[in-house]
């Protein structure tokens, strides 16, 4: 049996800075914990390049991508092709669609 291969993943400055958010947010009350955090992240999103289809459809606005739940947050990604993906926005519960770049298009 072939051995199932990992889309390219490109993460977003978007799903990057939001990254850095998070792990600062965590790291003010323990650094172990946000390093732990972003590694488990970064796991989640290695796997969604093994398994694409995990996600269900997001539709916000005129931003086709799919969405997969991790704790507090939804990793918001985009399949280009059959061999790429784009990463988003790693988007927290708590924060508006509205309020995410990732997610800001010029048609309302």
């Amino acid at each position: 049996m072939a051995k199932r291969r990992s889309l390219k993943i490109i993460i977003l400055p978007t799903a990057q800075q939001d990254l850095r958010e998070i792990v600062s947010f965590i790291a003010k009350d323990s650094p172990a914990y946000a390093k732990r955090e972003k590694l488990l992240i970064i796991e989640i999103i290695d796997k969604l390049g093994y398994f694409p289809e995990l996600g269900t459809i997001f539709n916000y606005k005129n931003v086709n991508a799919r969405k997969f739940p991790f704790r507090s947050y939804l990793i918001i990604y985009r399949l280009i092709d059959d061999s790429l993906m784009e990463i988003l926005s790693i988007h927290h519960h708590a924060r508006s669609f509205s309020n995410n770049p990732a997610l800001d298009t010029d048609d309302e």
